[in-house]
């Protein structure tokens, strides 16, 4: 097993900045657990070398020549060695990192991370773990406070466009041709989605978010 007392975790480092990686080479070489058993300077032959060596950990930059971070991380990901990837960058953006884990990446780093940090981090990915910087793990809380944004379809907005016109259910029916049923259906919905509890509340928040054209009347009926 990965990890385990006594056993050397094998690492590969790819980055194409030479003397990035011969820094990450030079902060990991006096752990005693730690072992690197090659280095690439872009994605492929990062890919390639995890091919040949199935290290426990490879540590991955995201720029790269050749094949980048992402999709490097994603071969190495889908092969058969068991690799794990550590993302090692300076970029933390929502973008970058949404990419790289969605590719598969165990973990996602910056480069201002201290020694200790890496080789903690090193031995969590290797035992299976998910790692992150802080600053990566505030944006991904941040994104996932965020309200979902609403969709309303077509006809909602055909029927809500109706009652901020004043038009009664039967009167929008009668419009777009639908029974009144259904446009009971569509205002829940539409409802359900705002998280309101009437039609005006509706009509007002659907036109603070912008999903409504402004009604052809300046005041609700």
């Amino acid at each position: 097993m990965r990890d385990e007392p006594g056993t050397r975790l094998r690492i590969v480092v790819v980055d194409d900045h030479a003397v990035m990686r011969a820094g990450v080479v030079a902060l990991l070489a006096p752990e005693a657990g730690i072992e690197i058993v090659g280095e690439a300077g872009d994605g492929r032959a990062g890919v390639e070398l995890v091919e040949r060596l199935a290290p426990d950990v490879a540590l991955i930059d995201l720029r790269m020549p050749v094949l980048d971070g992402v999709a490097a991380t994603a071969e190495i990901v889908a092969g058969p060695t068991g690799t794990r990837v550590l993302i090692l960058t300076t970029y933390d953006t929502d973008v970058e990192i949404e990419r790289a884990v969605e590719a598969g990446a165990i973990g996602y780093l910056l480069k201002d991370t201290t020694r200790d940090q890496l080789v903690d981090a090193i031995r969590s990915a290797a035992r299976g773990q998910t790692v992150l910087a802080p600053r990566v793990a505030e944006r991904l809380v941040a994104r996932m406070r965020r309200p979902a944004p609403v969709v309303l379809t077509a006809r909602e907005v055909d029927v809500l466009g109706a009652v901020a016109d004043g038009l009664s259910n039967v009167d929008i029916g009668k419009r777009l041709v639908i029974a009144e049923a259904t446009v009971k259906t569509h205002l829940l919905r539409v409802f359900a989605k705002l998280d309101v509890n009437d039609r005006t509340h509706a009509v007002v928040v659907a036109l603070e978010r912008g999903l409504l054209p402004r009604p052809g009347r300046d005041e609700l009926a």
